[in-house]
C-alpha cells in the first residue's frame, strides 16, 4: 500500500507535458497601427489567422508557434483603402496570399515569454521577436473545451518586406511611416491527446 501511494505521489509531482492547441480564428486577429501624414496613426486588422501553438508552463523556452494569416482579410474600416492594401503597391495578393510567423526559440521575458521567429511577408523572411504577454492559464469552456488566450506585439520596418510604396509631402514628409507595429491576440484550443 505504502508502494502505491508512492507512485501515486511521485506521478503527481511530474510536471506537465507539453500540450498542442488550434488557433481558434473566430476569436483572433492581427492588428496593425502605421503612420499617416506624420501626424495620426491608421489601424487595420487581418481577421483571419490559423496555426498551432505548443506550450508547456513548466517549461516555456520549449514553445512552439506556428501561424498563418490571410491577407485577404486586411479590413482598416475603408475600403478603397483595403483594395489599395491587397494592390502589388503594398501586400500584393494575387501573388502572396499568406503570411507566416514560425517560432526558432522562446524564452521567459518580465512580460511573459519572448519568440523569436521568422516572419514571411510579400515574399520575404525576416527574423522578428514576439512579446507574449497575458498568458491566461487554462480554462475549460462550456463544451468542455480547454483553451488558453494571450497577446503579442512586435515592431517591424515595412520597408525590410519590400513594401516600398510611399509619396512625398509637400511640406516634407511622406504619406505612410516605415514603422509598423503589430499586436496579435489569440484564443487557442486544446487538441486532444
Amino acid at each position: 500500500m505504502i508502494r502505491k501511494i508512492a507512485l501515486l505521489l511521485s506521478a503527481l509531482a511530474l510536471p506537465a507535458l507539453a500540450a498542442e492547441y488550434s488557433i481558434e480564428p473566430a476569436h483572433s486577429a492581427a492588428q496593425f497601427s502605421v503612420r499617416h501624414l506624420m501626424v495620426s496613426n491608421v489601424k487595420g486588422e487581418f481577421k483571419k489567422l490559423s496555426g498551432k501553438v505548443v506550450f508547456d508552463e513548466a517549461k516555456p523556452s520549449a514553445t512552439v508557434v506556428e501561424a498563418t494569416i490571410d491577407v485577404s482579410t486586411v479590413n482598416t474600416g475603408e475600403p478603397a483603402r483595403d483594395k489599395h492594401l491587397k494592390s502589388p503597391d503594398f501586400f500584393d495578393l494575387d501573388k502572396y496570399p499568406t503570411m507566416t510567423f514560425v517560432s526558432k526559440s522562446a524564452k521567459k521575458a518580465a512580460h511573459g515569454l519572448d519568440v523569436s521567429g521568422d516572419l514571411t511577408l510579400h515574399g520575404v523572411t525576416k527574423p522578428v521577436v514576439l512579446h507574449v504577454s497575458d498568458i491566461s492559464k487554462e480554462i475549460k469552456d462550456p463544451m468542455g473545451l480547454l483553451r488558453r488566450g494571450a497577446t503579442a506585439t512586435t515592431v517591424v520596418d515595412r520597408k525590410d518586406f519590400g513594401l516600398l510604396w510611399n509619396k512625398n509631402l509637400d511640406g516634407g514628409g511622406v504619406l505612410i511611416g516605415d514603422e509598423v507595429t503589430i499586436t496579435i491576440d489569440i484564443e487557442v484550443v486544446r487538441k486532444p491527446a
